[in-house]
């Protein structure tokens, strides 16, 4: 038995900051737009994927179940006017995740490209939604179709043990999913992240290449360099204030309280360190970053942060005398 709940009882946010908004969907539900002469990016308004088009066949970059069919009316819509083929001959995985991976089935005889832990991850899976690319690499990949240049690396775990940098050098763009949210600060355990150190770095790793324009797979615009600067300092803010209350908050009434419950006084204590740490982000970052003043999604990512500085920096381990 479904259960209803009523709108009013529903929480209100704090108004979107305009930078958080992108266009307008056409009346199918998505938006296409040029990044660069032939690379293209859709949106759905949550999600985003790119795909070039050139006179040998079009090239994909992710294929989001949300998007689904429209990427193909996306993509027939732009060959009609650039006067090139609608014929999907490449499908690029960023990562393995169903959520941008998902439609991917949709592109039958496309060649699929990734990396080598993707390939494993989808064998892994079985999900027939997902089919394991058979180009893969273990480092770096450039990717030449119809006179054009993609380069592909791995910097080691990020998001996931598998995400990529995808590169168009000649396009002025960077395309990093999951990472940086333009506009927006991450949902739910820093966007879901597997490894918060490379999380961390990758920011600045995609900084250390050239572009204006990244695409970010999620929520409806591309991004700038000044979103990564913004979601670094965010960032960076969440670090800084996990350190002061590590240091700061006393286990000790966890441990009065609960002395043989021990998962009890560790919920407690790690709890106070994480509102401690989060409360600070989410008043600094409110009207700046969409959303930050949905307070679990800083919590949930100061939480992993936090327990990252703990668990893979050592922070506050002691050994015992």
């Amino acid at each position: 038995m479904s259960t209803q709940v009523e709108s009013a009882q529903l929480p209100d946010y704090a108004p979107l900051p305009d930078s958080a908004l992108g266009p307008a969907l056409n009346e199918q539900g998505y938006h296409v737009e040029r990044v660069e002469r032939n690379l293209f990016w859709v949106t759905d308004s949550v999600y985003l994927s790119a795909f070039l088009a050139t006179a040998e066949g079009v090239v994909v970059f992710d294929a989001p179940p949300t998007i689904g069919h429209n990427l193909q009316r996306a993509i027939n819509e732009v060959t009609a006017i650039e006067g090139t083929t609608n014929r999907v001959t490449h499908l690029v995985y960023s990562h393995h995740h169903a959520d941008h991976a998902g439609a991917a089935s949709l592109f039958p005889g496309a060649i699929l490209i990734g990396h080598e832990e993707t390939r494993r991850r989808l064998l892994r899976d079985g999900d027939p939604t997902r089919p394991a690319p058979e180009n893969t690499f273990s480092d770096t990949y450039t990717l030449e179709v119809g006179g054009e240049r993609v380069e592909l690396a791995y910097h080691g775990p990020n998001h996931t043990p598998d995400n990529i940098f995808i590169h168009f050098p000649d396009h002025d763009a960077l395309m990093l999913v999951d990472v940086i949210n333009p506009g927006w600060v991450p949902i739910f355990n820093s966007n879901l992240s597997e490894d918060m150190p490379g999380y961390i770095d990758a920011p600045g790793q995609a900084l250390e290449y050239s572009w204006t324009k990244l695409i970010g797979g999620h929520l409806g615009r591309l991004g700038t360099r000044a979103d990564v600067e913004l979601h670094q300092a965010y960032i960076a803010d969440v670090v800084a204030a996990s350190y002061k209350a590590l240091e700061s908050v006393d286990p000790t009434p966890y441990l009065a309280k609960y002395p043989p419950n021990h998962w009890g006084w560790v919920n407690g204590y790690l709890n106070e360190v994480t509102r401690t740490a989060s409360d600070f982000v989410v008043a600094k970052y409110t009207g700046v970053l969409a959303a930050a003043d949905i307070e679990p999604l800083t919590y949930t990512t100061t939480f992993m942060i936090m327990q990252s500085l703990r668990l893979d920096k050592g922070v506050g381990s002691q050994i015992h005398p």
